[in-house]
C-alpha cells in the first residue's frame, strides 16, 4: 500500500472516493461536482487530502481543513472527512490515515486534530477512540444551517 499527499494528479481517484464517501451518507451520487469540490480544494489549497493506493487502485482517502484557535494561538486541524472503500475495509486503512493525519498535524505544529462522526457509526468510533481521540462531554455542538 501506498500513502501520501494528493495533488492535482489525484483528483480523479480521489473525486471517485469522495463521491462514494458523500454516498455513504445518502446523498445522491454526483460525480461531476464532487470532481470540481476536490479540485477547488486542492488548486486553492484549502484542505489536504491523504489518499492510500493499493495495486494503483485508490482505496481510501482523508480530507483535512485548517482552523485556528484564539485561546492557544495555534493552529488546529478538523478531520472532516475519512473513507475506505467497501471493498478494502478490514486491512488497515483507516488506522493508516489517522497516523498520516496526526504525523502531518504534529508536523505544522497543531494543537490538536478535532471530528465528528455520526451516533450510529460504532466502528469510526471504536477506531478514533483506540488511536486516543476523547469524546467531548464539556461542550455542546451547535450549527446554523444557511441552505
Amino acid at each position: 500500500m501506498e500513502t501520501y499527499q494528493a495533488t492535482i494528479e489525484d483528483l480523479e481517484g480521489v473525486s471517485n472516493l469522495f463521491n462514494s464517501y458523500r454516498m455513504f451518507y445518502e446523498n445522491p451520487s454526483d460525480l461531476e461536482g464532487a470532481k470540481k469540490y476536490i479540485k477547488e480544494r486542492l488548486k486553492n489549497e484549502e484542505s489536504v487530502i491523504f489518499v492510500v493506493k493499493n495495486n494503483q487502485k485508490y482505496v481510501g482517502f482523508t480530507q483535512l481543513y485548517p482552523v485556528f484557535s484564539s485561546i492557544s494561538m495555534k493552529k488546529s486541524w478538523i478531520l472532516n472527512d475519512m473513507f475506505v472503500d467497501l471493498e478494502a475495509r478490514k486491512l488497515g486503512i483507516g488506522q493508516v490515515l489517522l497516523q498520516k493525519a496526526r504525523a502531518y498535524a504534529l508536523k505544522t505544529d497543531a494543537k490538536s486534530i478535532v471530528l465528528e462522526t455520526a451516533p450510529d457509526n460504532f466502528a469510526a468510533q471504536k477506531l478514533y477512540e483506540k488511536n486516543g481521540y476523547i469524546r467531548d462531554t464539556q461542550f455542546y455542538h451547535y450549527e446554523l444551517s444557511l441552505i
